[in-house]
């Protein structure tokens, strides 16, 4: 059962939930938890259901949510009359997103270790300005040039 009397300071909510204050204070300020009530000294206190919310919203931040996704995910959460199909939505979208990073974050592993294994095979030691991962990256158009090279199957001109 729970205590919907339990009052919170600012402070010991940050503790119970892994934020600090100024990211309860943001939270508050954008709408994803309601405005606190004050003590007569001024002193925010929260409810129960704040530090249930803040939880929810730390955990949605900390799989990489964005705001908007968390704030859509919190209101859902505060929803009875909604059925879970929009959150598996907001979680699949979240999940497209990250497996695209993934890829790319693959394919520019897999150019950067084709650099240092060039480096290492031709010219390991020797002047900086020879060194063929500064002359590929003196040749790329941008930091992606070796993502793009390798998503066309293309191999560094070091590597060849």
């Amino acid at each position: 059962m729970k205590n919907h009397t339990l009052q919170l300071t600012i402070g010991a909510l940050a503790e119970r939930t892994g934020l600090n204050v100024s990211a309860i204070r943001y939270y508050e300020e954008v709408g994803l938890i309601p405005e606190a009530s004050r003590r007569p000294s001024g002193h925010r206190v929260y409810g129960a259901d704040a530090q249930e919310m803040l939880t929810l919203i730390r955990h949605c931040r900390d799989f990489g949510f964005s705001l908007d996704d968390t704030k859509a995910l919190v209101s859902l959460a505060s929803s009875a009359d909604t059925d879970c199909v929009e959150a598996r939505e907001i979680a699949q979208v979240h999940l497209d997103t990250v497996r695209a990073k993934l890829a790319e974050l693959s394919a520019l592993e897999r150019s950067l270790s084709r650099f240092v294994v060039a480096c290492t095979e031709q010219c390991v030691g020797g002047p900086a300005p020879k060194c063929t991962i500064l002359q590929d990256l003196r040749l790329s158009d941008s930091p992606l040039a070796a993502k793009r090279a390798a998503d066309n199957g293309a191999v560094p001109r070091c590597c060849g």
